[in-house]
């Protein structure tokens, strides 16, 4: 049996609905469950809902890029060790969420649960900076989106 998973939310941004806490929840446990992460010890992480001039000002402190994204993970521990404690933060931007899901002709929600998905997979040590990395992350999380009934999101790429 695995430790327990807490999961805390932050609103720090007005306009997010309040029906992505549920929505991230689902989509975190499912990630731990197909990552096959081993989670130790009681685990906790965080999921900040908050706005592009927030978002901009975090990856300019931590990544030096001076312009929003779409997510941020800030991780606590090394790449896929044993999982206690602290495991890290993931941050959304409103307005470049809610934009891009626009743009690709996408539900909210579709978007965002694929966001969170990718953000907490960085938290447990998966990146895209290699092609081969790249082919894993996103291969993992269209198995965790069909799961939770959402359309591959690199189809079209």
């Amino acid at each position: 049996m695995q430790a327990p998973l807490s999961i805390a939310f932050a609103v720090n941004a007005e306009g997010w609905p309040d029906s992505l806490e549920a929505v991230a929840d689902a989509a975190i446990r499912e990630a731990l469950k197909q990552s096959e992460a081993e989670i130790v010890g009681v685990t906790e992480l965080s999921v900040v809902l908050t706005d592009d001039a927030e978002q901009r000002e975090l990856n300019r402190q931590w990544r030096g890029f001076d312009k929003s994204t779409n997510v941020l993970s800030f991780p606590q521990i090394e790449p896929f060790a044993p999982v206690s404690g602290l495991l890290g933060d993931i941050t959304l931007a409103r307005e470049t969420v809610e934009r891009e899901a626009e743009e690709m002709g996408i539900t909210l929600e579709a978007h965002f649960t694929h966001l969170v998905v990718h953000g907490f997979l960085h938290l447990l040590g998966y990146d895209h900076i290699e092609d081969e990395d790249a082919e894993e992350m996103e291969g993992l999380e269209t198995e965790i989106l069909a799961r939770l009934g959402i359309a591959d999101p690199y189809a079209d790429s």
